[in-house]
């Protein structure tokens, strides 16, 4: 005999956090463990990439300020002419250009750190890069995105920028840019919580 269930009788999974091992079972090269010759997501723009090469730095801070150094960031970009490497990405991008990424901080200084180029406008949206984070403590995965403090004017026409209120909170989601050294770094940092914590958006 078939019993029917009911949908009201069924129940929730519980939720669980990724971690606190998440550099072990998705970055082992961080941890120590050297299983393959490249980890995946590391080699974001390969070589044959057109455009400025950048280096983005940042560390995830907790609503104390914190370095929050069991996270894992996954982060995905579109080339320098705007496209992705994706079949509907808005056309063919360079040989080895995957556009994606994942970096995990360092143990000692949870400061984390990836090399690319600097992405195009895609679809009247300012260049920017869409960061997706995963921690202990974190039921469900984390989505913001990095825009770069020297696109000022394209800021002005974004829909996501023109969509926050109050307008203040843009802010949190704008890189720093320096020049160390005759390269090209972009600060971002993402705070979890607090008076200054940064956009996430529910995607």
């Amino acid at each position: 005999m078939t019993m029917a269930i009911a949908g009201d009788d069924l129940k929730e999974t519980p939720s669980q956090t990724a971690g606190p091992y998440v550099h072990v079972g998705l970055a082992p090269g961080a941890a120590g463990f050297k299983m393959y010759d490249q980890e995946l997501g590391q080699d974001i723009a390969g070589p044959n990439a057109d455009g400025a090469r950048i280096r983005v730095v940042g560390r995830v801070l907790d609503g104390d300020g914190a370095a929050v150094k069991d996270v894992m960031i996954e982060l995905w970009q579109a080339n320098a002419h705007g496209r992705y490497a994706h079949p509907a990405g808005g056309g063919a991008v360079e040989p080895g250009f995957r556009g994606w990424g994942r970096v995990t901080p360092d143990f000692e200084t949870g400061q984390w750190a990836f090399d690319t180029v600097k992405p195009g406008a895609v679809d009247g949206q300012a260049p920017h890069i869409s960061f997706w984070l995963v921690a202990r403590g974190i039921n469900i995965g984390l989505h913001t995105r990095m825009y770069f403090n020297d696109d000022v004017m394209a800021h002005a026409a974004d829909p996501v920028l023109a969509s926050l209120a109050p307008a203040s909170r843009r802010s949190t989601l704008i890189a720093s840019r320096t020049e160390p050294e005759g390269g090209l770094v972009y600060r971002f940092d993402i705070r979890l919580q607090g008076d200054d914590e940064t956009v996430f958006f529910d995607v």
